[in-house]
């Protein structure tokens, strides 16, 4: 899975950040193979992190923190194909002490259509131990 260059486009608590499609991401068909689409999700959410100031190799070298997917919920609406441009957007619903709630979807750039729809939990864990804890102050900070 590759995406294209440039940064992601934020927009109040909204943010995407670019995809395009290539023959790696699609099966015998020309159609995204449905693992992929999580890793297009993993991307987006990686960078909107970094877009609010969070860079997760310090903050497990720093803080020994790290964060998981510990829930996620999917609606596959249409398919995505080879070359297609898409924004994969990234949006926070709420922030606990220890986990936060995403909504996550996937549209086609052009004409808008919507190939999936996601909401998941992500859980912060001592990454030690790889037991819940508390975020990080600066990440309680950027959720806020």
């Amino acid at each position: 899975m590759t995406t294209t260059e440039g940064a992601g486009v934020s927009s109040g608590d909204a943010f995407a950040w670019p995809v395009r499609v290539y023959w790696e991401d699609t099966d015998a068909g020309g159609v995204v193979y449905h693992a992929n689409y999580l890793r297009f999700m993993e991307r987006a959410r990686s960078e909107w992190l970094r877009s609010r100031g969070i860079d997760q190799v310090r903050m497990r070298a720093e803080r020994g923190a790290v964060l998981v997917v510990c829930r996620m919920e999917c609606d596959f609406r249409k398919p995505a194909r080879l070359d297609d441009e898409l924004a994969v957007s990234c949006e926070l619903l709420t922030a606990g002490g220890a986990s936060m709630t995403l909504a996550q979807e996937i549209r086609r750039l052009g004409d808008g259509a919507g190939m999936l729809t996601a909401r998941l939990k992500a859980a912060c864990l001592d990454a030690a131990r790889w037991t819940p804890r508390r975020f990080p102050p600066e990440l309680k900070s950027a959720l806020s």
